[in-house]
């Protein structure tokens, strides 16, 4: 005799909730079915939404000095003011000057950046699917408003650094190391802020491709990054270097995005720029010698000793282990959560920096393993402070709160992404 099946609406919630944990065939259209829309919203937003000029003739007018022959770095000049992007920048945008008549065509610039939003979308997508994320993560990767408008509405250079960085996670995730390191390069060759995830970039090349080869990418994105400026460095080294990568910049209060409750005094003040360095280092530290070198079974010092001789830190037994353990969730785990410390605790976020954000809080916050509806708190909570414009004393504050619960989150939750998973790791681990 048969038990009676369950009532329908049971059968139904069971049904949605497969779909969503992708524990059936249907789950597998969510994610195109997501692209799609996203694309027709895109093209919705450009054909009802204004286009809101705020850097695009600034880039159009450094570029056509380059275009002119000017190579001194420090002339470049524009209606907010110099040129502070290394040079994979100007040839982009160089290309896009030709594009867009010189950059009068906006309509066109638009649909450009909405081309290249689609394109990162479907890396971010390959990379969530490759590192196992559920379909209902997915939904969070398209109904960001900010985001959006910072592709197809402003056309910033973040939108060109993010697509690199995340064509470096999906080559990482496929063991590509040498092609992840070259679109690493030439991300971070568009806007420094990608250096805020080469601490993790670093430790997943060496403990995934071993100590020799990491040594050969890091040669391969210094090289890029001096052949790129050899037009610049050539003419002015230090001129091209200082503005490129200038670290010391002073940030206007008027325009932060995160710091905003601190008030303006405490803002500008040194004693706050060197605290957030310093808790910057503490936190990236803390990330480093307790979650992201578990996979090595060695302490940091085991690990720099024999390198500061130029040797291996693993015989070649342990490096097959190791690698074995950098799999494609450790790898988006560790840079994204990189990328997430070091927005913490950023000097300024302007409404931009979303762009680094938006699609690496839905897979930190699905990998901490908080509950699905504390995820989409979350994000939903973010989404509201960053389109909240101006920023307020509260939404700068929930800006800060949400990226410092996201990492504490990451901190405790997913810390079992940094523990040895495969036998013959353990194994190995033993022989030690």
């Amino acid at each position: 005799m048969t038990g009676k099946n369950p009532p329908i609406h049971l059968q139904v919630i069971q049904f949605v909730l497969d779909t969503a944990n992708g524990r059936n065939a249907l789950s597998k259209l969510i994610p195109p079915a997501l692209f799609l829309a996203d694309a027709l919203l895109c093209a919705l937003i450009i054909w009802r939404v204004p286009y809101t000029e705020i850097d695009w003739v600034a880039y159009m007018e450094q570029v056509s000095q380059f275009v002119l022959g000017e190579r001194d770095y420090p002339k470049f000049r524009g209606g907010t003011g110099p040129l502070v992007y290394p040079a994979a920048h100007v040839y982009i945008y160089m290309a896009l000057y030709h594009l867009t008549n010189e950059g009068k065509n906006i309509l066109l610039a638009q649909q450009l950046f909405a081309v290249l939003y689609m394109m990162t979308l479907a890396v971010v997508m390959a990379c969530y699917r490759k590192a196992k994320v559920p379909p209902y993560v997915f939904p969070l990767l398209i109904f960001s408003k900010r985001l959006h408008s910072v592709f197809v509405l402003r056309c910033f250079n973040d939108c060109f650094a993010v697509l690199f960085l995340f064509l470096a996670i999906l080559a990482f995730q496929y063991r590509s190391w040498r092609l992840g390191a070259l679109f690493y390069t030439w991300g971070l060759g568009i806007k420094m802020t990608l250096l805020l995830v080469l601490p993790a970039l670093g430790i997943v090349l060496l403990l995934g491709a071993g100590f020799v080869p990491a040594l050969q990418m890091a040669a391969i994105i210094s090289l890029v990054q001096v052949l790129i400026g050899v037009p610049f460095l050539a003419h002015n080294a230090w001129g091209y270097l200082s503005r490129a990568f200038e670290l010391s910049r002073q940030f206007f209060f008027k325009w932060t995005v995160n710091w905003r409750f601190v008030g303006e005094e405490t803002f500008l003040s040194r004693g706050f720029a060197i605290s957030l360095l310093a808790l910057h280092v503490l936190v990236l530290s803390g990330f480093i010698t307790t979650r992201w070198l578990k996979p090595a079974r060695k302490s940091l010092a085991g690990i720099i000793a024999p390198i500061l001789k130029g040797k291996s830190p693993f015989t070649k037994a342990q490096q097959q282990a190791v690698s074995r353990d950098v799999t494609p969730e450790y790898i988006m785990t560790t840079i994204l959560s990189a990328n997430v410390i070091g927005l913490l605790f950023a000097r300024s976020l302007h409404y931009q920096f979303y762009a680094y954000l938006a699609w690496s809080t839905p897979f930190l916050l699905w990998r901490s393993g908080a509950h699905p509806v504390l995820q989409y708190i979350l994000w939903a909570t973010q989404e509201w402070a960053w389109n909240v414009y101006p920023s307020t004393p509260i939404s700068s504050g929930v800006v800060v709160g949400v990226l410092a619960v996201t990492v504490g989150l990451v901190w405790f939750g997913a810390r079992e992404e940094w523990e040895p998973k495969t036998s013959a790791s353990k194994d190995e681990a033993v022989k030690q």
